[in-house]
């Protein structure tokens, strides 16, 4: 018979020796410098996670985006953004552009900053001096000029909600030419200007007669204009019906209490939007925004608003792959887990952890795929009953409720090992900073994954890390994929590369094929 404990030392030895060190100080492989570009890009929301500062992360993207081709930034900065639905990021690396390749900035911008929010991001990063200069110079000016002259004046206008900067704060900044009287009048109403009242486009006309009183029908505005009034059941159930998707998913405990679901034909109207497939893909909807609203709705909201939260989830995971033999899906709940998703930010930190997209993900994994096993780990896998045939939401909130203690990524495949099992896709969702597990010859999860494929020659292992870092716990080859990121792009990734389309280099492949 084979001796066993030399056979084990020679698979060992073909497993390559670590290059980096984690958060956790554990030994683990470095990204090259355009995967961790695109880590940030799809996690960091520049704000102070579990285990790096805001400064810290806003360094090592500025120090990633000068040491990498500027036309990968740019290629980031817009998968980011249009797939990934992030914000800050593409907003930062944008900036950067102006100062690395101002030609690919211009060509980016307007893909990137598609809305009021983004351009005074964009407006706010550069004036903090954080990418090496505090004015906006003649490029950035142009670029924000022509972003108002593509705005409608209704458009524009609606852009207006909003600080730091300010709407205001931007026209006295990059003094757009007005072509239009109405645009002209515009411009000066919202810096407190002298203007011809008779020449404001009439969006603006009908809210400054509502807000006199000369009017009681509602404007047409952003809800947000509108909380300063005294508004009555009456007001709100116009809102209600003229409000945006995500207007909605964010306000239905306020619908609540300020009695729109009193309305019976109100129930339907909201059912039937939060279920509207063309408007939850307008909406850029994260998965996990839909698993909140449904955890956090209150008993005075009706079951049938609930149901179609349901439904939405059903919808917004779409992309979820559905993966021909056996699946694991391991999400990690250890105590880093329980971290905010994006980060602290004082006064706006979000209530969605780490631990609640993990769990997500492997509630909508399973659902596309109903024999799959759900591992949770942590220092150790964790016992826990998932029925299939429950639904993505129930399944997540039981997952969500589990977890703490130290982090240990190998666990799942040792366990699944020591049992002798057989899989085609094992799917790994983690903040991937493994520490209990430290120890031998390159890492624990590495070892068990090649010990994985000698009884699964065609197996596949996915790392999806949710938050942004440089390291990994088993470096990119033709069988392991890493990818980051919280919206459903990942699905796509995923699924690319579980059915062999990805070429090498895998997820930082899929941003170099954009097209700018």
């Amino acid at each position: 018979m084979a001796n066993k404990n030399l056979f084990r030392s020679l698979m060992g030895a073909l497993v390559p020796k670590t290059d980096a060190a984690n958060s956790e100080a554990a030994p683990a492989y470095a990204f090259t410098p355009k995967h961790a570009l695109a880590q940030y890009a799809a996690t960091g929301c520049m704000n102070a996670t579990f285990y790096a500062t805001a400064e810290e992360q806003l360094d090592e993207v500025l120090k990633l985006a000068s040491t990498t081709d500027p036309e990968f930034v740019a290629k980031t900065a817009v998968y980011a953004r249009e797939r990934g639905f992030m914000k800050d990021l593409p907003a930062l690396l944008t900036a950067a552009l102006s100062v690395l390749d101002g030609r690919l900035s211009e060509r980016v911008f307007p893909r990137v900053m598609n809305n009021g929010r983004m351009v005074r991001n964009f407006v706010q990063i550069l004036r903090s001096g954080a990418v090496g200069r505090k004015s906006l110079g003649s490029r950035p000016k142009r670029l924000v000029q022509n972003w108002m002259e593509s705005r409608s004046d209704e458009q524009l206008f609606h852009d207006s909600v909003g600080n730091a900067p300010s709407l205001a704060d931007l026209v006295k900044m990059v003094h757009p030419a007005p072509k239009t009287a109405s645009r002209a009048a515009l411009y000066a109403y919202l810096i407190g200007r002298d203007h011809d009242p008779a020449a404001l486009p009439p969006a603006v006309a009908r809210f400054e007669a509502y807000k006199k009183g000369e009017t009681k029908e509602l404007p047409e505005v952003p809800f947000q204009m509108l909380t300063a009034f005294d508004l009555g059941q009456d007001e709100w159930v116009e809102i209600a019906r003229k409000a945006s998707w995500q207007m909605t998913r964010m306000n239905l405990n306020t619908f609540a209490r300020q009695g729109v679901f009193k309305r019976k034909p109100m129930v339907q109207l909201i059912a039937d939007r939060i279920r509207d497939r063309e408007k939850i893909e307008a909406a850029r909807a994260f998965p996990y925004q839909l698993m909140v609203a449904y955890t956090m709705v209150d008993a005075a909201v009706p079951k049938e608003v609930c149901e179609a939260l349901q439904d939405a989830m059903d919808i917004a995971i779409r992309n979820v792959p559905a993966v021909q033999g056996k699946v694991y899906v391991c999400p990690d709940v250890s105590g880093s887990m329980k971290s905010p998703v994006a980060g602290q930010r004082k006064g706006s930190t979000t209530a969605v952890r780490c631990i609640d997209v993990a769990a997500l993900v492997a509630a909508a994994m399973l659902r596309r795929n109903p024999s799959a096993d759900v591992i949770p780990f942590e220092q150790d896998v964790v016992t826990l009953k998932i029925n299939g045939r429950d639904s993505v939401m129930t399944n997540a909130a039981k997952l969500a409720k589990i977890g703490g203690g130290g982090t240990n990524c190998s666990a799942p495949l040792a366990m699944l090992n020591r049992t002798g099992a057989t899989g085609s896709l094992v799917l790994l969702v983690s903040d991937n900073e493994s520490w209990v597990d430290a120890g031998g010859r390159g890492t624990a999860l590495l070892r068990e994954w090649n010990r994985f494929k000698d009884r699964n020659r065609d197996a596949r292992l996915v790392c999806l890390d949710l938050q942004p870092n440089r390291t990994t716990q088993a470096g990119d080859r033709a069988d392991i994929l890493n990818v980051g990121g919280f919206s459903d792009a990942v699905f796509d990734v995923i699924s690319d590369f579980s059915e062999g389309r990805l070429n090498n280099g895998h997820w930082v492949s899929k941003i170099e094929e954009i097209e700018l």
